[in-house]
């Protein structure tokens, strides 16, 4: 099998053939054990040999080119399961989704956020100015604790320390008001 590797390696297309030939009965035969019927078993097949060619140069003969090919038609396989499980749970919650996207756009939906929004700046309204000023920007700004204190001429500990009790007053503030 050495041979047949060196000789695909220096593109001899009959090597090609040769190992191609000689492992899709027994790939196909694997993928049809684990496959739906509704798959193109010969399409995934082609997959695998492709794979395999464009990783040939990474082959070191750890172990025989059957099991190598064996172990690219594994992981094709767990790829594609993992992909379909995927979207299953992606096309299994469209429906909400949609409802979702069509309640954004909803009068009570769009009330209901202004009122939200009114709500956060009274409570930043009145909060002290240090703490409207720490908030703003460690979240509107995305500021770290760091860049913050240099703005605010304090240390990284007192910013963080200022940004814990202005969290605290703003939560105070809102569940009260």
């Amino acid at each position: 099998m050495d041979n047949l590797v060196s000789r695909i390696l220096a593109g001899d297309e009959d090597a090609v053939r040769e190992f191609y030939t000689s492992f899709v009965g027994k790939i196909n035969s694997y993928l049809e054990k684990r496959l739906p019927e509704t798959e193109d078993i010969e399409a995934f097949s082609h997959d695998i040999f492709l794979e395999a060619i464009d990783s040939l140069p990474l082959f070191e003969g750890k172990s025989s080119l059957k099991t190598w090919l064996y172990k690219i038609a594994h992981n094709k396989l767990v790829d594609w399961y993992r992909k379909k499980k995927i979207n299953s749970l992606i096309l299994s919650q469209l429906p909400f989704l949609e409802i979702v996207a069509q309640e954004v756009y909803e009068p009570e939906f769009q009330y209901e956020k202004n009122k939200l929004r009114d709500k956060i700046e009274y409570t930043l309204r009145s909060l002290s100015s240090k703490y409207r000023q720490i908030l703003r920007l460690h979240y509107e700004e995305q500021k770290s604790v760091k860049e913050i204190a240099k703005i605010m001429n304090v240390s990284p500990k007192a910013a963080e320390s200022l940004l814990f009790r202005a969290r605290a007053e703003f939560k105070r503030q809102y569940e009260t008001g």
